[in-house]
């Protein structure tokens, strides 16, 4: 690790970092959505590494769970190779100022997950639903709030929405008990313009917080949680180089950079966040987060993130192009829960190509 202490260097005009009281809080998603980049195959070595380091870095909020929340470990979404709990529990043991979140979707996650997460010294709840369906979070909403958590809402596939429909969901989450609720971007395929209305919206229909949770399919992580930012949105979400479901997540450590730049005040010690994502994080990484071909066609289409590994295979299975696939998902307008949409698609496409060649 870097010996530089203190907080993130001042932007080359020299003004103080945080000018005008602008405070902005990160939250880093590496050991949840990078969880999809990995397979679900993060080991409590690689945990406690990556949490110790954010720690250090002075990243205030850290979240751990797989990929798809609590209880995700499955056929449907993949297994994690150690137990989520136990990932929890090694994140717990070498944590000294951070507080851990967990993500959980109603219907995968269960209220006792959310009471054993609580029991390991978790404090934020992040209970996300599509952005139509806020309705079934009150309950998980509601026990967070009776066990002592700070609870956040999170509105999944965000895109697909208007942003009044959005405000109308997110006063749901409010009316819940949440704390903050996110407009969260799972395909990458917001642009800036769109992340500038829906917070505009949020902000004018809600009294709690308002966050940010970017892809990077579009190429448009960084820029559209700054947008956000200068919106009113004062939760971000990022990864250590980016890693995360699809082209990835907004990579924290650009966005600490940008966001100190601008005068926003994080927290963060940008030096330590780098060396995090460069010593602990990058060599774990099974490819670059990079913005391939199907990677792109995520966001273009609109297909939730985590879909791409799995289109991977399918892919590869029947012999198609996985672009073919991801588009015909997007047609569909498919989302997370429908993963078995992917080899029926894989396969249809497989046999229209067959029959096509005969």
């Amino acid at each position: 690790m870097s010996a530089i202490g203190g907080t993130t260097p001042a932007g080359s005009d020299g003004a103080a970092q945080g000018a005008g009281g602008k405070r902005v809080r990160l939250i880093d998603s590496t050991l949840r959505d990078g969880s999809h980049a990995v397979a679900h195959q993060f080991t409590v070595e690689q945990v406690r590494a990556v949490a110790a380091g954010l720690d250090q870095a002075g990243v205030g909020t850290i979240e751990v769970s797989h990929g798809d929340g609590l209880g995700g470990s499955s056929f449907t979404y993949g297994f994690s190779k150690v137990d989520e709990l136990e990932l929890i529990r090694a994140a717990a043991d070498v944590v000294q100022r951070a507080q851990l979140a967990v993500l959980l979707l109603p219907g995968i996650g269960t209220r006792e997950d959310l009471r054993r997460a609580r029991e390991l010294g978790v404090t934020v709840a992040r209970i996300a639903t599509h952005c139509t369906e806020a309705d079934i979070a009150e309950q998980h909403i509601g026990l967070a709030k009776e066990l002592g958590m700070e609870a956040i809402g999170f509105l999944m596939m965000a895109h697909m929405i208007s942003a009044e429909e959005l405000a109308h969901q997110a006063r749901l989450m409010e009316a819940y008990g949440a704390d903050c609720v996110y407009i969260t971007d799972s395909a990458g395929a917001m642009t800036p313009n769109e992340y500038r209305a829906k917070v505009r919206a949020l902000r004018q229909a809600v009294r709690c917080a308002v966050g940010v949770h970017a892809h990077n399919n579009l190429g448009l992580a960084v820029a559209n949680s700054l947008a956000a930012v200068e919106e009113g949105a004062t939760y971000v979400d990022g990864c250590c180089g980016g890693l995360g479901a699809g082209a990835g997540n907004a990579p924290l450590e650009v966005v600490a950079a940008v966001l100190a730049r601008e005068g926003y005040e994080t927290g963060v010690d940008l030096f330590r966040l780098m060396d995090v994502t460069d010593e602990v994080v990058r060599p774990l990484m099974p490819r670059p987060q990079v913005i391939d071909g199907p990677s792109l066609v995520l966001g273009y289409a609109g297909v939730y993130s985590s879909f791409l590994l799995h289109t991977y295979r399918a892919a590869e299975r029947f012999g198609v192009d996985p672009r073919a696939i991801l588009l015909e998902l997007g047609r569909r307008k498919v989302v997370g829960g429908q993963e078995d949409m992917i080899l029926e698609v894989a396969a249809q496409l497989s046999k229209a190509v067959a029959t096509t060649a005969g």
